[in-house]
C-alpha cells in the first residue's frame, strides 16, 4: 500500500527534475544550451577538443585525454582540461564526469554540462574566475607533478 502511495511522488520529483534539466547538445561545431549557441568547438581527434568564446573567438577551454602512454592499461588513464585565458589547468582520473562510451561529442557535451553545474561556464558561455578556482580546488589531482617520468 505504500509503494501505491510512493510512485506518484517519485513520478513527480523525477518530472520536476526533466522539466528543470537543460538540454546541451553539440552540431556542427556548436555548443548549444536549449537550442542557444553559448560556444564554438573544435574537434581536433577523439581525445583532444577546443572550445571557443562567441564573443572574441578566442580559445578558452583545451580538453585533452591521456592514456599516459599506456593504451591497453587504463586505470592510469586521465584528463586535462586546460581553461587558457585564466592560466589554470586540472587533471583528474575521474572519467566517470565525463564518460559516454566511447562517443567523444557525448562525452564533450557531458562536460559542458558539468562546468554548467559547477557554475564554471556561465548560461552565456562565459567563465567564471572565481569558480574556476572553486572547481581546481575540488577536483585537480595534480598528476604531472606528482608522476615521476624519465
Amino acid at each position: 500500500m505504500a509503494v501505491k502511495k510512493l510512485v506518484p511522488f517519485f513520478l513527480f520529483i523525477l518530472s520536476f527534475n526533466l522539466y528543470f534539466s537543460q538540454e546541451i547538445i553539440i552540431k556542427d561545431d556548436k555548443v548549444l544550451l536549449d537550442g542557444k549557441q553559448i560556444l564554438k568547438v573544435e574537434k581536433i581527434n577523439a581525445a583532444q577538443y577546443s572550445f571557443f568564446s562567441m564573443q572574441d573567438d578566442e580559445e578558452i577551454l583545451l580538453y585533452k585525454y591521456m592514456d599516459n602512454e599506456t593504451p591497453k592499461y587504463v586505470n592510469d588513464d586521465y584528463f586535462i582540461l586546460n581553461f587558457l585565458t585564466e592560466k589554470v589547468k586540472i587533471e583528474s582520473t575521474d572519467i566517470s564526469k565525463i564518460a559516454n562510451f566511447m562517443n567523444s561529442r557525448k562525452g564533450m557535451e557531458k562536460l559542458v554540462r558539468w562546468l554548467i553545474k559547477e557554475r564554471v561556464l556561465s548560461h552565456d558561455g562565459e567563465l567564471n574566475p572565481d569558480r574556476v578556482q572553486v572547481f581546481k580546488e575540488k577536483y585537480d589531482e595534480n598528476i604531472t607533478e606528482r608522476t615521476l617520468r624519465s
